[in-house]
């Protein structure tokens, strides 16, 4: 700890919905089982702007606050009672930013090393920030749900999304086939991941539930959109042994189309381990899967190409915010540091 600043540089919130203001605060000291990370990169979500609006009643996070929940970047020093990680390892999480926890939005963090895995060695640290909370999120659908396998067939709503490019990918690497709705220009990349791209604003359900499944419905359907379209899904899962599973089911929904196909369905809330402390560790094993799935040429990322220093995480948020980003958007930590 002796060669290490005193204080860091940190984006903070100070008031709801404010612009975020680059802050000097002191150096976290890691507690036990904890890690200190320097921060090479955040990934942000949309999550991550309703967090900041104040709009997310499930993801609160007291002021001032540093948000950020997806971080990449280096173990520099070891709190009591951590014994898989080393000083010098790369690192990739799923964090903070919620719940009182610090974010990625920093130069430093003290980071839970349950929640750390190595990251993937062809993924730059920009890449690798883009993974975490959609990989988590993509794997405790398909894998702890619905246990998706070869053989089935697996529809995913919203396939080029943050969640759903990484379930397509997801799906395929367990030997499922894979169609994915979408809007028209969205069609290459949908394919270009690997799956069959469905336009859902022109082909109604019963027609592609017809043309790709001969009418038996989808095996697993995993909807990462919400709304009309878990009611959708309901309609073309495959009767008995069919599973919905949704990331965004927290509407008012009937059940009874999928009570009359005897299917069953499943939620996904991907921040109850950073929220309750329980269940930590299988994040890190998520993500180490994850870093398998990488490094095997199986698990891409879509970045937007824009690139923003840690003093310009305000105009990232705002990229989010105004719907205008191409892809996962990262804010380049380390860029910061080095100025």
């Amino acid at each position: 700890m002796n060669t290490l600043p005193a204080t860091m540089k940190a984006a903070v919130l100070e008031q709801i919905g404010a612009p975020l203001r680059l802050s000097e605060l002191p150096l976290p000291v890691p507690g036990p089982g904890q890690v200190l990370v320097r921060v090479a990169a955040a990934g942000l979500n949309p999550l991550d702007t309703k967090i900041r609006a104040g709009s997310a009643g499930h993801a609160r996070h007291p002021l001032p606050a540093v948000l950020g929940i997806d971080l990449t970047g280096t173990v520099v020093a070891l709190g009591p009672d951590v014994d898989d990680l080393r000083i010098g390892d790369a690192v990739y999480g799923m964090t903070g930013g919620v719940g009182g926890v610090q974010g990625s939005l920093a130069e430093y963090a003290a980071v839970d090393a349950a929640l750390l895995a190595p990251k993937p060695k062809d993924l730059s640290m920009l890449e690798a920030a883009a993974l975490p909370l959609g990989f988590i999120t993509a794997y405790e659908g398909l894998v702890d749900r619905a246990h998706v396998h070869a053989g089935q067939r697996v529809l995913v709503h919203g396939g080029a999304g943050g969640v759903g490019h990484l379930a397509v990918q997801l799906a395929r690497a367990h030997g499922a086939q894979v169609f994915a709705t979408g809007s028209a220009r969205q069609k290459t990349m949908i394919e270009n991941y690997g799956a069959a791209a469905i336009d859902y604003g022109s082909t109604p359900v019963a027609d592609y539930v017809q043309v790709h499944t001969g009418g038996e419905g989808f095996d697993v359907i995993y909807d990462t959109v919400g709304g009309a379209t878990l009611d959708a899904s309901f309609e073309a899962v495959r009767p008995y042994h069919g599973h919905v599973v949704s990331a965004l089911g927290w509407g008012t929904h009937a059940l009874a189309p999928l009570s009359f196909r005897a299917a069953t369905y499943s939620g996904v809330f991907t921040l109850r381990p950073l929220l309750t402390g329980q269940g930590r560790a299988h994040h890190g094993e998520i993500l180490r899967e994850a870093t398998r799935l990488a490094d095997l040429g199986l698990l891409r990322t879509h970045l937007d190409p824009r690139r923003f220093s840690l003093a310009e995480a305000e105009q990232a948020y705002q990229l989010i915010e105004n719907a205008t980003a191409t892809g996962k958007v990262v804010v380049d930590v380390a860029a910061a540091t080095q100025a």
